[in-house]
Protein backbone atom coordinates (compact mmCIF):
# COMPACT_ATOMS: atom_id res chain seq x y z
CA UNK A 1 0.00 0.00 0.00
CA UNK A 2 2.81 2.25 0.61
CA UNK A 3 4.95 0.96 -2.35
CA UNK A 4 1.30 2.13 -4.50
CA UNK A 5 1.08 5.71 -3.09
CA UNK A 6 5.29 6.08 -3.32
CA UNK A 7 4.91 5.27 -7.16
CA UNK A 8 1.66 7.29 -7.91
CA UNK A 9 2.77 10.39 -5.92
CA UNK A 10 6.32 11.63 -8.41
CA UNK A 11 3.53 10.95 -11.22
CA UNK A 12 1.30 13.37 -9.70
CA UNK A 13 3.55 15.19 -8.98
CA UNK A 14 5.13 14.90 -12.34
CA UNK A 15 1.94 15.63 -14.38
CA UNK A 16 1.57 18.57 -12.37
CA UNK A 17 4.87 20.25 -13.24
CA UNK A 18 4.01 19.35 -17.33
CA UNK A 19 1.00 21.86 -16.74
CA UNK A 20 3.24 24.42 -15.07
CA UNK A 21 5.56 24.02 -17.43
CA UNK A 22 3.04 24.96 -20.37
CA UNK A 23 2.45 28.01 -18.24
CA UNK A 24 6.01 28.95 -17.95
CA UNK A 25 6.72 27.99 -14.17
CA UNK A 26 10.23 26.81 -13.21
CA UNK A 27 10.67 23.28 -12.17
CA UNK A 28 12.08 22.44 -9.14
CA UNK A 29 13.45 19.18 -7.79
CA UNK A 30 11.28 16.36 -6.33
CA UNK A 31 11.93 13.99 -3.31
CA UNK A 32 15.43 14.33 -3.61
CA UNK A 33 16.13 14.01 -7.55
CA UNK A 34 18.18 16.31 -9.04
CA UNK A 35 17.22 18.59 -11.49
CA UNK A 36 18.26 16.58 -14.73
CA UNK A 37 16.48 14.04 -13.32
CA UNK A 38 13.15 15.37 -13.05
CA UNK A 39 13.64 17.11 -16.89
CA UNK A 40 14.14 13.46 -18.53
CA UNK A 41 11.10 12.15 -16.68
CA UNK A 42 9.36 15.37 -17.85
CA UNK A 43 10.42 14.42 -21.18
CA UNK A 44 9.18 11.02 -21.12
CA UNK A 45 5.77 11.94 -20.06
CA UNK A 46 5.76 14.55 -22.96
CA UNK A 47 6.44 12.00 -25.23
CA UNK A 48 3.62 9.94 -23.19
CA UNK A 49 1.01 12.68 -24.38
CA UNK A 50 2.24 13.03 -28.04
CA UNK A 51 1.73 9.24 -28.53
CA UNK A 52 -1.88 9.62 -26.67
CA UNK A 53 -2.62 12.82 -28.69
CA UNK A 54 -1.47 10.87 -31.81
CA UNK A 55 -3.96 7.94 -31.35
CA UNK A 56 -6.71 10.01 -30.36
CA UNK A 57 -6.21 11.55 -34.06
CA UNK A 58 -5.70 8.33 -35.74
CA UNK A 59 -9.21 7.31 -33.74
CA UNK A 60 -10.62 10.63 -34.93
CA UNK A 61 -10.05 9.37 -38.79
CA UNK A 62 -11.48 6.16 -38.19
CA UNK A 63 -14.68 8.24 -36.39
CA UNK A 64 -17.82 9.20 -39.08
CA UNK A 65 -17.65 12.09 -41.17
CA UNK A 66 -19.09 15.35 -40.31
CA UNK A 67 -22.22 17.05 -41.05
CA UNK A 68 -20.90 18.28 -44.06
CA UNK A 69 -19.91 14.86 -45.77
CA UNK A 70 -22.85 13.49 -44.56
CA UNK A 71 -24.86 15.74 -46.36
CA UNK A 72 -22.89 15.34 -49.29
CA UNK A 73 -23.46 11.23 -49.01
CA UNK A 74 -27.18 12.34 -49.23
CA UNK A 75 -26.54 14.26 -52.33
CA UNK A 76 -25.05 11.40 -54.25
CA UNK A 77 -27.42 9.48 -52.97
CA UNK A 78 -30.24 11.62 -54.64
CA UNK A 79 -28.32 12.22 -57.64
CA UNK A 80 -28.39 8.54 -58.56
CA UNK A 81 -32.04 8.40 -57.63
CA UNK A 82 -32.73 11.85 -59.90
CA UNK A 83 -30.99 13.22 -62.75
CA UNK A 84 -33.53 15.81 -64.47
CA UNK A 85 -34.37 19.72 -63.16
CA UNK A 86 -36.25 22.43 -64.92
CA UNK A 87 -33.94 24.23 -67.52
CA UNK A 88 -34.29 25.50 -71.30
CA UNK A 89 -32.57 23.92 -74.63
CA UNK A 90 -29.23 26.37 -74.72
CA UNK A 91 -30.25 27.52 -78.53
CA UNK A 92 -33.36 28.92 -76.64
CA UNK A 93 -33.89 32.45 -76.53
CA UNK A 94 -34.97 32.09 -73.33
CA UNK A 95 -32.23 30.03 -72.05
CA UNK A 96 -29.70 33.18 -70.99
CA UNK A 97 -26.98 31.25 -72.58
CA UNK A 98 -24.69 34.24 -75.21
CA UNK A 99 -21.78 32.27 -76.12
CA UNK A 100 -21.66 31.49 -80.14
CA UNK A 101 -17.89 31.40 -80.31
CA UNK A 102 -17.82 28.13 -82.00
CA UNK A 103 -20.42 29.24 -84.29
CA UNK A 104 -19.44 32.02 -85.39
CA UNK A 105 -15.84 30.46 -85.87
CA UNK A 106 -17.98 27.34 -87.78
CA UNK A 107 -19.39 30.13 -90.19
CA UNK A 108 -15.76 31.53 -90.23
CA UNK A 109 -14.41 28.68 -91.96
CA UNK A 110 -17.99 27.62 -94.33
CA UNK A 111 -17.52 31.26 -95.38
CA UNK A 112 -13.87 30.64 -96.33
CA UNK A 113 -14.39 27.16 -97.92
CA UNK A 114 -17.62 28.32 -100.27
CA UNK A 115 -15.29 31.09 -101.57
CA UNK A 116 -12.48 29.12 -102.10
CA UNK A 117 -13.78 27.39 -105.39
CA UNK A 118 -15.12 31.16 -106.77
CA UNK A 119 -11.33 32.36 -105.74
CA UNK A 120 -9.69 29.05 -107.84
CA UNK A 121 -11.99 29.45 -110.48
CA UNK A 122 -11.18 33.14 -110.94
CA UNK A 123 -7.33 32.04 -110.40
CA UNK A 124 -7.88 29.72 -113.50
CA UNK A 125 -9.70 31.84 -115.48
CA UNK A 126 -7.67 34.76 -115.21
CA UNK A 127 -4.47 34.21 -114.03
CA UNK A 128 -3.00 36.39 -111.20
CA UNK A 129 -4.09 40.04 -111.56
CA UNK A 130 -2.49 41.84 -108.81
CA UNK A 131 -0.68 44.71 -110.37
CA UNK A 132 0.86 46.94 -107.74
CA UNK A 133 1.90 49.23 -110.59
CA UNK A 134 -1.17 49.94 -111.68
CA UNK A 135 -2.49 50.91 -108.19
CA UNK A 136 -0.19 53.86 -108.98
CA UNK A 137 -1.76 54.50 -112.04
CA UNK A 138 -5.54 54.59 -110.42
CA UNK A 139 -4.00 58.12 -108.31
CA UNK A 140 -2.12 59.47 -111.43
CA UNK A 141 -2.56 59.66 -115.04
CA UNK A 142 0.38 61.96 -115.98
CA UNK A 143 3.55 61.09 -113.32
CA UNK A 144 4.70 64.86 -114.07
CA UNK A 145 1.23 66.11 -112.83
CA UNK A 146 -0.67 65.74 -109.00
CA UNK A 147 -3.46 67.61 -109.10
CA UNK A 148 -4.59 65.62 -105.73
CA UNK A 149 -1.58 66.75 -103.80
CA UNK A 150 -2.01 69.93 -105.16
CA UNK A 151 -5.33 70.08 -103.59
CA UNK A 152 -4.24 68.70 -100.31
CA UNK A 153 -1.50 71.01 -99.80
CA UNK A 154 -4.34 74.21 -100.75
CA UNK A 155 -6.58 72.74 -98.10
CA UNK A 156 -4.38 74.58 -95.43
CA UNK A 157 -5.35 77.88 -96.96
CA UNK A 158 -9.13 76.95 -95.43
CA UNK A 159 -7.64 75.70 -92.23
CA UNK A 160 -5.97 79.22 -91.89
CA UNK A 161 -8.92 80.99 -92.67
CA UNK A 162 -11.11 79.64 -89.67
CA UNK A 163 -8.03 80.31 -87.36
CA UNK A 164 -8.03 83.61 -88.35
CA UNK A 165 -11.90 84.79 -88.56
CA UNK A 166 -11.73 82.78 -84.81
CA UNK A 167 -8.93 85.57 -83.93
CA UNK A 168 -10.37 88.22 -85.14
CA UNK A 169 -14.02 87.24 -83.18
CA UNK A 170 -12.15 86.52 -80.23
CA UNK A 171 -10.65 90.01 -80.09
CA UNK A 172 -13.85 91.47 -81.43
CA UNK A 173 -12.75 93.09 -84.53
CA UNK A 174 -15.23 90.65 -86.46
CA UNK A 175 -18.96 91.29 -85.49
CA UNK A 176 -20.83 87.73 -84.53
CA UNK A 177 -22.29 88.61 -88.19
CA UNK A 178 -18.86 89.12 -89.73
CA UNK A 179 -17.72 86.34 -88.44
CA UNK A 180 -20.74 84.45 -89.97
CA UNK A 181 -19.98 85.43 -93.04
CA UNK A 182 -16.43 84.64 -93.38
CA UNK A 183 -17.26 81.39 -92.16
CA UNK A 184 -20.35 80.39 -94.67
CA UNK A 185 -18.00 81.65 -97.79
CA UNK A 186 -14.97 79.71 -96.71
CA UNK A 187 -16.89 76.84 -95.59
CA UNK A 188 -19.07 76.55 -98.98
CA UNK A 189 -15.71 76.80 -101.23
CA UNK A 190 -14.71 73.97 -99.08
CA UNK A 191 -16.79 71.75 -101.57
CA UNK A 192 -17.45 73.84 -104.42
CA UNK A 193 -13.64 74.29 -105.21
CA UNK A 194 -11.84 70.87 -104.98
CA UNK A 195 -15.56 69.58 -107.11
CA UNK A 196 -14.84 72.11 -109.67
CA UNK A 197 -10.64 70.85 -109.96
CA UNK A 198 -12.14 67.53 -109.99
CA UNK A 199 -14.57 67.97 -112.76
CA UNK A 200 -12.52 70.83 -115.02
CA UNK A 201 -8.86 68.72 -114.63
CA UNK A 202 -8.83 65.62 -117.27
CA UNK A 203 -5.68 64.68 -115.46
CA UNK A 204 -7.97 63.95 -112.48
CA UNK A 205 -8.79 60.03 -111.89
CA UNK A 206 -11.30 58.89 -110.35
CA UNK A 207 -10.01 57.24 -107.56
CA UNK A 208 -7.60 60.11 -106.63
CA UNK A 209 -10.31 62.56 -106.38
CA UNK A 210 -12.49 60.59 -104.65
CA UNK A 211 -10.00 60.37 -101.86
CA UNK A 212 -9.59 64.20 -102.20
CA UNK A 213 -13.17 64.72 -101.68
CA UNK A 214 -13.62 62.54 -98.64
CA UNK A 215 -10.13 64.73 -97.25
CA UNK A 216 -12.16 67.95 -98.00
CA UNK A 217 -15.06 66.70 -97.11
CA UNK A 218 -14.06 65.89 -92.95
CA UNK A 219 -12.36 69.06 -93.12
CA UNK A 220 -15.41 70.48 -93.79
CA UNK A 221 -17.24 68.73 -90.64
CA UNK A 222 -14.26 69.31 -88.60
CA UNK A 223 -14.06 72.97 -89.13
CA UNK A 224 -18.01 73.34 -88.89
CA UNK A 225 -17.68 72.48 -85.31
CA UNK A 226 -14.64 74.19 -84.43
CA UNK A 227 -16.66 77.40 -85.74
CA UNK A 228 -19.61 75.83 -83.33
CA UNK A 229 -17.62 75.80 -79.82
CA UNK A 230 -16.11 78.47 -80.57
CA UNK A 231 -19.04 80.54 -80.68
CA UNK A 232 -20.82 78.68 -78.07
CA UNK A 233 -17.76 79.80 -75.91
CA UNK A 234 -18.04 83.38 -76.99
CA UNK A 235 -21.60 83.14 -75.00
CA UNK A 236 -20.43 81.66 -72.00
CA UNK A 237 -18.68 84.58 -72.04
CA UNK A 238 -21.27 86.76 -72.69
CA UNK A 239 -23.22 85.78 -69.65
CA UNK A 240 -20.37 85.72 -67.77
CA UNK A 241 -20.43 82.03 -66.64
CA UNK A 242 -18.22 80.89 -63.72
CA UNK A 243 -17.20 77.32 -65.15
CA UNK A 244 -16.72 76.64 -68.82
CA UNK A 245 -16.37 73.16 -67.71
CA UNK A 246 -20.47 73.21 -67.73
CA UNK A 247 -20.53 73.57 -71.83
CA UNK A 248 -20.69 70.89 -74.14
CA UNK A 249 -17.04 72.29 -75.26
CA UNK A 250 -15.23 72.20 -72.21
CA UNK A 251 -15.39 69.17 -69.67
CA UNK A 252 -14.72 68.73 -66.16
CA UNK A 253 -10.85 68.43 -65.06
CA UNK A 254 -11.28 65.00 -64.34
CA UNK A 255 -11.05 63.87 -67.86
CA UNK A 256 -7.63 65.05 -68.53
CA UNK A 257 -5.32 62.64 -66.07
CA UNK A 258 -2.97 65.76 -64.95
CA UNK A 259 -3.22 67.88 -68.27
CA UNK A 260 -3.40 71.34 -68.28
CA UNK A 261 -6.64 72.50 -68.91
CA UNK A 262 -7.30 74.84 -71.89
CA UNK A 263 -10.06 78.10 -71.68
CA UNK A 264 -11.37 80.19 -74.31
CA UNK A 265 -9.32 81.97 -76.09
CA UNK A 266 -5.86 79.93 -75.27
CA UNK A 267 -7.00 77.44 -77.64
CA UNK A 268 -6.95 79.81 -80.62
CA UNK A 269 -3.19 78.23 -81.36
CA UNK A 270 -1.97 76.76 -84.60
CA UNK A 271 -0.85 73.52 -82.45
CA UNK A 272 -4.61 73.30 -81.19
CA UNK A 273 -5.68 73.54 -84.55
CA UNK A 274 -3.74 71.02 -86.48
CA UNK A 275 -4.09 68.50 -83.60
CA UNK A 276 -8.10 68.85 -84.26
CA UNK A 277 -7.31 68.80 -87.87
CA UNK A 278 -5.28 65.19 -87.22
CA UNK A 279 -7.50 63.53 -84.37
CA UNK A 280 -9.50 60.89 -85.15
CA UNK A 281 -12.65 63.15 -84.24
CA UNK A 282 -15.21 65.38 -85.83
CA UNK A 283 -16.24 67.25 -82.64
CA UNK A 284 -13.60 70.00 -81.48
CA UNK A 285 -13.23 70.34 -77.94
CA UNK A 286 -11.25 72.59 -75.51
CA UNK A 287 -9.64 69.84 -74.19
CA UNK A 288 -9.64 66.58 -75.38
CA UNK A 289 -9.63 63.67 -73.06
CA UNK A 290 -5.92 62.04 -73.14
CA UNK A 291 -4.30 59.20 -72.57
CA UNK A 292 -1.09 59.09 -70.49
CA UNK A 293 1.14 57.91 -73.00
CA UNK A 294 1.92 55.73 -76.54
CA UNK A 295 1.72 52.48 -76.18
CA UNK A 296 4.05 51.68 -78.93
CA UNK A 297 3.18 47.49 -78.56
CA UNK A 298 -0.54 48.82 -79.08
CA UNK A 299 1.12 50.88 -81.95
CA UNK A 300 2.79 48.26 -83.74
CA UNK A 301 0.25 45.93 -84.01
CA UNK A 302 -1.93 48.82 -85.62
CA UNK A 303 0.58 49.97 -87.82
CA UNK A 304 1.17 46.29 -89.02
CA UNK A 305 -2.92 45.65 -89.56
CA UNK A 306 -3.11 48.67 -91.55
CA UNK A 307 0.00 47.84 -94.00
CA UNK A 308 -1.29 43.88 -94.13
CA UNK A 309 -5.15 44.91 -94.53
CA UNK A 310 -4.36 47.83 -97.44
CA UNK A 311 -2.26 45.30 -99.62
CA UNK A 312 -5.20 42.36 -99.35
CA UNK A 313 -7.95 44.98 -99.71
CA UNK A 314 -6.08 46.37 -103.12
CA UNK A 315 -4.97 42.64 -103.80
CA UNK A 316 -8.48 41.43 -103.56
CA UNK A 317 -10.38 44.63 -105.77
CA UNK A 318 -7.67 43.54 -108.88
CA UNK A 319 -8.09 39.63 -108.60
CA UNK A 320 -12.08 39.53 -107.36
CA UNK A 321 -13.41 42.83 -108.10
CA UNK A 322 -12.66 44.18 -111.26
CA UNK A 323 -13.07 41.06 -113.04
CA UNK A 324 -16.68 40.64 -112.39
CA UNK A 325 -17.70 44.53 -112.40
CA UNK A 326 -15.59 44.58 -116.46
CA UNK A 327 -18.04 41.63 -117.09
CA UNK A 328 -21.07 43.18 -115.32
CA UNK A 329 -20.39 46.10 -118.47
CA UNK A 330 -23.26 45.45 -120.22
CA UNK A 331 -26.31 47.28 -120.93
CA UNK A 332 -28.96 46.23 -118.32
CA UNK A 333 -31.84 46.42 -121.29
CA UNK A 334 -29.91 43.49 -123.10
CA UNK A 335 -30.33 41.17 -120.33
CA UNK A 336 -32.93 39.55 -118.86
CA UNK A 337 -34.28 39.28 -115.12
CA UNK A 338 -32.32 36.21 -114.57
CA UNK A 339 -29.07 37.71 -116.24
CA UNK A 340 -29.48 40.50 -113.60
CA UNK A 341 -29.97 38.53 -110.65
CA UNK A 342 -26.90 36.18 -111.07
CA UNK A 343 -24.87 40.02 -111.99
CA UNK A 344 -26.05 41.14 -108.55
CA UNK A 345 -25.45 37.67 -106.41
CA UNK A 346 -21.89 37.44 -108.18
CA UNK A 347 -21.14 41.06 -107.19
CA UNK A 348 -23.02 40.81 -103.32
CA UNK A 349 -20.49 38.67 -101.59
CA UNK A 350 -17.15 40.17 -102.64
CA UNK A 351 -18.30 43.54 -102.03
CA UNK A 352 -19.98 42.65 -98.58
CA UNK A 353 -16.71 41.18 -97.62
CA UNK A 354 -14.61 43.86 -98.93
CA UNK A 355 -16.82 46.24 -97.09
CA UNK A 356 -16.50 44.75 -94.01
CA UNK A 357 -12.87 44.49 -94.22
CA UNK A 358 -12.09 48.18 -95.02
CA UNK A 359 -14.46 48.71 -92.22
CA UNK A 360 -12.25 46.97 -90.14
CA UNK A 361 -9.09 48.56 -91.70
CA UNK A 362 -9.94 52.21 -91.26
CA UNK A 363 -12.17 52.38 -87.70
CA UNK A 364 -10.04 49.80 -85.54
CA UNK A 365 -6.71 49.65 -87.32
CA UNK A 366 -5.93 53.07 -89.07
CA UNK A 367 -8.10 54.99 -86.31
CA UNK A 368 -7.07 53.46 -83.12
CA UNK A 369 -3.34 54.03 -84.85
CA UNK A 370 -3.53 58.33 -85.14
CA UNK A 371 -5.65 58.14 -81.80
CA UNK A 372 -2.34 56.24 -80.17
CA UNK A 373 -0.02 58.47 -82.17
CA UNK A 374 -1.82 61.88 -80.24
CA UNK A 375 -2.74 59.88 -77.23
CA UNK A 376 -6.28 61.10 -78.21
CA UNK A 377 -8.23 59.33 -75.17
CA UNK A 378 -11.98 58.65 -76.95
CA UNK A 379 -11.60 55.18 -79.08
CA UNK A 380 -15.17 55.01 -79.43
CA UNK A 381 -15.09 54.50 -82.81
CA UNK A 382 -18.12 52.77 -83.56
CA UNK A 383 -20.70 49.96 -81.31
CA UNK A 384 -21.87 46.92 -82.12
CA UNK A 385 -23.85 47.67 -84.73
CA UNK A 386 -23.61 43.89 -86.37
CA UNK A 387 -26.59 43.12 -83.15
CA UNK A 388 -28.63 45.93 -84.73
CA UNK A 389 -32.28 45.15 -84.94
CA UNK A 390 -33.57 48.24 -86.37
CA UNK A 391 -31.91 50.02 -89.49
CA UNK A 392 -31.93 53.49 -87.27
CA UNK A 393 -29.74 51.31 -84.44
CA UNK A 394 -27.16 50.39 -87.42
CA UNK A 395 -26.68 53.95 -88.63
CA UNK A 396 -25.90 55.37 -85.46
CA UNK A 397 -23.43 52.82 -84.50
CA UNK A 398 -21.69 51.90 -87.08
CA UNK A 399 -20.10 55.31 -87.17
CA UNK A 400 -19.93 57.04 -84.41
CA UNK A 401 -17.89 60.20 -85.08
CA UNK A 402 -20.52 60.88 -87.94
CA UNK A 403 -23.08 60.38 -85.24
CA UNK A 404 -21.42 62.60 -82.70
CA UNK A 405 -21.38 65.34 -85.07
CA UNK A 406 -24.39 65.12 -86.56
CA UNK A 407 -26.37 64.41 -82.89
CA UNK A 408 -24.29 67.92 -81.93
CA UNK A 409 -24.60 69.97 -84.34
CA UNK A 410 -27.55 69.29 -87.10
CA UNK A 411 -29.86 67.46 -84.85
CA UNK A 412 -30.35 69.31 -81.53
CA UNK A 413 -30.11 72.16 -83.47
CA UNK A 414 -33.22 71.10 -85.23
CA UNK A 415 -35.07 70.40 -82.40
CA UNK A 416 -34.22 73.53 -80.31
CA UNK A 417 -35.39 75.93 -83.10
CA UNK A 418 -39.08 74.01 -83.02
CA UNK A 419 -38.60 70.70 -85.72
CA UNK A 420 -40.10 68.03 -84.39
CA UNK A 421 -37.95 64.28 -84.38
CA UNK A 422 -39.39 63.02 -87.44
CA UNK A 423 -38.60 65.97 -89.75
CA UNK A 424 -35.24 66.86 -87.69
CA UNK A 425 -34.13 62.25 -88.83
CA UNK A 426 -35.17 62.92 -92.28
CA UNK A 427 -32.97 66.19 -92.32
CA UNK A 428 -30.46 63.98 -91.22
CA UNK A 429 -30.29 61.35 -93.60
CA UNK A 430 -30.88 64.22 -96.32
CA UNK A 431 -27.66 65.57 -95.58
CA UNK A 432 -25.99 62.14 -95.28
CA UNK A 433 -27.32 60.80 -98.56
CA UNK A 434 -25.95 64.78 -100.00
CA UNK A 435 -22.60 63.86 -99.50
CA UNK A 436 -22.86 60.35 -100.26
CA UNK A 437 -23.91 61.44 -103.87
CA UNK A 438 -21.26 64.34 -103.77
CA UNK A 439 -18.56 61.87 -102.87
CA UNK A 440 -19.53 59.57 -105.77
CA UNK A 441 -20.92 61.69 -108.45
CA UNK A 442 -17.85 64.32 -108.43
CA UNK A 443 -15.39 61.46 -108.74
CA UNK A 444 -17.08 59.59 -111.97
CA UNK A 445 -18.44 62.96 -113.71
CA UNK A 446 -21.67 61.69 -114.12
CA UNK A 447 -24.48 63.09 -111.69
CA UNK A 448 -27.26 59.91 -111.76
CA UNK A 449 -28.11 60.09 -107.96
CA UNK A 450 -28.21 56.44 -107.13
CA UNK A 451 -26.69 56.76 -103.91
CA UNK A 452 -28.50 59.65 -103.05
CA UNK A 453 -32.03 57.70 -103.53
CA UNK A 454 -29.97 54.88 -101.54
CA UNK A 455 -30.06 56.54 -98.79
CA UNK A 456 -33.11 58.24 -98.43
CA UNK A 457 -34.52 55.05 -99.30
CA UNK A 458 -33.38 54.38 -95.71
CA UNK A 459 -36.14 56.13 -94.15
CA UNK A 460 -39.14 53.59 -95.32
CA UNK A 461 -37.03 51.02 -94.67
CA UNK A 462 -36.42 52.36 -91.32
CA UNK A 463 -40.13 52.74 -90.62
CA UNK A 464 -40.98 49.36 -92.23
CA UNK A 465 -38.17 47.23 -89.85
CA UNK A 466 -38.88 49.14 -86.63
CA UNK A 467 -42.71 48.60 -87.14
CA UNK A 468 -42.83 44.75 -87.95
CA UNK A 469 -40.00 42.98 -87.32
CA UNK A 470 -38.43 42.58 -84.00
CA UNK A 471 -35.19 40.91 -82.59
CA UNK A 472 -33.64 38.07 -85.01
CA UNK A 473 -35.71 39.18 -87.96
CA UNK A 474 -35.14 43.36 -87.90
CA UNK A 475 -31.09 41.99 -87.41
CA UNK A 476 -31.59 39.81 -90.38
CA UNK A 477 -33.43 42.83 -92.41
CA UNK A 478 -30.78 44.90 -91.76
CA UNK A 479 -27.99 42.59 -92.95
CA UNK A 480 -30.33 41.68 -95.82
CA UNK A 481 -29.87 45.72 -96.46
CA UNK A 482 -26.07 45.63 -96.36
CA UNK A 483 -25.57 42.62 -98.31
CA UNK A 484 -27.77 43.63 -100.83
CA UNK A 485 -28.09 47.67 -100.95
CA UNK A 486 -24.33 48.30 -101.70
CA UNK A 487 -24.06 46.21 -104.56
CA UNK A 488 -27.51 47.77 -106.20
CA UNK A 489 -25.90 51.10 -106.23
CA UNK A 490 -22.23 49.86 -107.43
CA UNK A 491 -23.79 48.03 -110.32
CA UNK A 492 -26.13 50.56 -111.06
CA UNK A 493 -23.19 53.12 -111.39
CA UNK A 494 -21.22 50.50 -113.47
CA UNK A 495 -24.29 50.36 -115.97
CA UNK A 496 -24.02 54.22 -116.16
CA UNK A 497 -20.43 54.46 -116.41
CA UNK A 498 -19.89 51.79 -119.19
CA UNK A 499 -23.09 53.32 -121.09
CA UNK A 500 -21.49 56.81 -121.01
CA UNK A 501 -17.78 56.09 -121.61
CA UNK A 502 -17.47 52.70 -123.65
CA UNK A 503 -21.03 51.94 -125.48
CA UNK A 504 -19.78 54.19 -128.07
CA UNK A 505 -16.53 52.26 -128.43
CA UNK A 506 -18.54 48.77 -128.15
CA UNK A 507 -21.29 50.16 -130.97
Amino acid sequence: MGDWNTATGPITRRRRATITAGRGVSLQPVNGRSTAASLSSLAADISIDDGHRKLDCSLETIRPKTKSEKKKRRNDFSDRMSCHKTQESLLSSTSGYNNYRGILNWCVVMLVLSNARLFLENLLGYGVLVDPIQVISLFLNDPYSWPAACLLIVSNVFIAAALYTERQLSKGSFSEAVGFLVHCINLANMLIFPAAVVLLVPSMTPVGSAFVLGIYTILFLKLYSYKDVNLWCRELSTVKAKKLARSLSCPSEQHFSGNHKVCYPGNLTIRDMYYFVFAPTLCYELNFPRSPKIRMSFLLRRLFEMLFLIQLLVGLTQQWMIPIIQSSMKPLEDMDLSRMTERLLRLAVPNHLLWLMFFYWFFHSSMNFSAELLRFGDRQFYKDWWNSESVTYFWQNWNIPVHKWCLRHFYKPLLRRGCNKMVSQSAVFFLSAFFHEYLVSVPLRMFRLWAFMGMMAQLPLAWFVGRFLRGNYGNAAVWMSLIIGQPIAVLMYVHDYYVLHYRAEAD
